[in-house]
Formats: structure tokens, C-alpha cells, sequence
């Protein structure tokens, strides 16, 4: 998953960014939980060691998710009748941020393939309601990395952190490089916001940034250089 097998992200196809829509500027906050995204995430991974892992792709993908092979192609458009492979790769997250309204998350960390190759994901959450009881259940609209030469050393605990929810965090839009197809995606309260950039080289950039009351931060930023 996670690299070179895959990368998803939520929204359509486009060259240009898109902003949120603006009737959830005002959106209520509600308790955020990243233990949440981290369970979905362990959950990924276990689904795929049993079931296969293009089988857990499916299975746990928004509808709108896109994958990069290595050019960005809807996910469920590219996972439909793919085979599992005899082994799934497995992965492990380190570090999980989670908007201030709770219905958006990102996680980070690492992956190893049965062949002994090893490297690094992002995988961007959406909690998806099924009904106005609130009910529903988490699923990836991102999942982006890339292969390295060394693993990443493990670690002890998972690093969590919230958004801010003092101020109100803007939608700052931008321009894509010339050439490149970029889109952007934001939590319903703006206060997490994720980016791709793939240029037509195939190299790219995905960026997580949280608001901390001040400002919007940086908290992830993959690049992948051109093939």
C-alpha cells in the first residue's frame, strides 16, 4: 500500500484547487478523537492481511478516492476486479492529526513489503455519515508515500495532536505550477486542509496543514522526485 503501491486522495480530478464549501465555515465543533483514525488505520492493515490487500483498499475507500499510478486515476475505478497479491504489504502508523470539528484526520508512518523493501505513507481520513443519527464509519480519501533506502526508525508511542478550534482558519487558495495537476481538500471547519501537487514528470508533493489558532502548519509534507 502506502508508496509505490498506492496513493489516494478525496476529490475529482483537476488542475485547480478547490474550496470548501462555504456552508460548513460555521460548522460546530464536536469532540475530536484521534485514537479514531489510528483504529482505522490499524484496521486497514489488518483487513488486508486477511482479506488481500486490494480487497482492503475497496473495501475501506471513499468513493471519490484517487490513486496515483503515479499519474492521479479514481481509485475505485483502477481497484475494481484487481487481483490481491499472494502477500499484502504491511504498515504501521506514527503520528495522526485530526481536525477540531473530529470528522477529518491524517496519519503518517511506515510500511514494509514482503520482499524486504520498506518506506513511508500518508493517508488522509474522512468520517463518512450514513444517516442523521450521526452514525457512520471512517474512510480513506488519500494514501500517498514512497519507497526508502532505510526504514524509519519505530516508535514507542503514537504522536497525536488536534487542530486548534479558537479563531477560524481560511481557505487559502492557490494556483498550480504550470503544467501540474493540484487539488486541494479541507475539513468541513477548515481547520485541516491537504494538498497534491503532480507534476507531468511524475514527481509530486502531498502537505497536511493544521490550524493552530494562529495560523495553518505544516504537519506533514511528502515529495517524490520525478521517475
Amino acid at each position: 500500500m502506502k508508496a509505490v503501491l498506492a496513493f489516494a486522495f478525496s476529490a475529482a480530478l483537476g488542475g485547480c484547487a478547490a474550496a470548501p464549501d462555504p456552508a460548513f465555515r460555521n460548522f460546530q465543533e464536536k469532540t475530536a478523537n484521534p485514537s479514531a483514525i489510528i483504529a482505522a488505520e490499524i484496521g486497514f492493515n489488518q483487513l488486508a492481511q486477511q482479506k488481500g490487500q486490494w480487497t482492503a483498499f475497496r473495501e475501506t475507500a471513499a468513493k471519490n478516492a484517487v490513486m496515483f499510478v503515479p499519474q492521479p486515476t479514481v481509485a475505485p475505478e483502477w481497484l475494481k476486479g484487481r487481483a490481491d497479491p499472494a502477500q499484502s504489504v504491511k504498515w504501521q502508523p506514527h503520528k495522526a492529526f485530526m481536525s477540531c470539528d473530529g470528522k477529518t484526520g491524517a496519519t503518517t508512518g511506515v510500511w514494509q513489503k514482503p520482499d524486504g523493501t520498506v518506506g513511508y505513507f500518508t493517508t488522509i481520513w474522512q468520517f463518512v455519515e450514513r444517516n442523521a443519527r450521526g452514525e457512520g464509519e471512517w474512510k480513506w480519501v488519500l494514501d500517498h508515500g514512497d519507497a526508502l533506502t532505510a526504514p524509519r526508525a519505530p516508535k514507542e508511542m503514537i504522536e497525536t495532536r488536534v487542530a486548534s478550534c479558537k479563531g477560524a482558519a481560511p481557505a487559502t487558495l492557490a494556483a498550480p505550477p504550470e503544467g501540474a495537476t493540484m487539488k486541494t481538500g479541507y475539513a468541513r471547519d477548515q481547520s485541516l486542509s491537504y494538498t497534491y501537487v503532480v507534476q507531468p514528470n511524475g514527481g509530486r508533493t502531498v502537505e497536511v496543514k493544521l490550524w493552530n489558532g494562529q495560523q495553518s502548519e505544516t504537519v506533514i509534507f511528502d515529495q517524490v522526485a520525478a521517475q
